[in-house]
């Protein structure tokens, strides 16, 4: 029985570690873009043109939060009100709001399911559909709800320098994990 036990905790610890060991070695592509919403506000938000395409790099900001969510993802779900916080807690940081983003992506979920999710949980940030699971598949197939830091480069480059699975717990200090993680001044 304890045998079983111990592959059993070892077998979890590899699925939640290897997407994010492969994202710390810079094997995984985040070379994917996203169409940005036809509300003025939500593209206006990221600085990219209403209803176009843009990438990552493109977004106007110095640090970029993605969450890998699902509609099903009881967790995700659960996590809602949470991220909402997160978001109000950027937002309503004069030292934050202009230079870190928040954005959502529905691994699997089509545009009426994001749309659906965006109102159930009263979301206020982007959020994106990813219907046929090529995101999800670049970034290596993780559970939801997956966590994402991206700091922006000049050149419209970027570096991933966090990843998280799961819960975030208390919002203000899982921001402010990120917020450290990123090495940048935001004060």
């Amino acid at each position: 029985m304890r045998k079983n036990t111990s592959f059993t905790l070892m077998a979890l610890l590899l699925l939640f570690m290897v997407p994010i060991g492969l994202y710390a070695q810079g094997k995984m592509a985040l070379d994917f873009s996203l169409t940005a919403s036809a509300d003025p506000k939500e593209a206006a938000y990221l600085g990219v043109s209403p209803g176009q395409a843009f990438s990552l790099g493109q977004i106007d900001a110095d640090t970029v939060i993605i969450e890998i969510f699902s509609m099903y993802c009881p967790v995700c779900q659960r996590e809602a009100s949470s991220i909402n916080l997160m978001f109000s807690k950027i937002s309503d940081s004069p030292s934050l709001d202009r230079r870190v983003k928040l954005i959502g992506i529905g691994a699997g979920n089509s545009a009426f399911e994001v749309n659906f999710f965006k109102e159930q949980y009263k979301i206020k940030f982007p959020l994106f559909s990813d219907t046929d699971f090529s995101i999800h598949k670049k970034i290596g197939e993780v559970r939801t709800p997956f966590f994402i830091g991206l700091n922006l480069q000049k050149d419209g480059s970027f570096q991933v320098f966090f990843t998280h699975a799961g819960d975030i717990g208390d919002p203000k200090k899982f921001l402010d994990t990120i917020i450290s993680a990123s090495s940048r001044k935001f004060k």
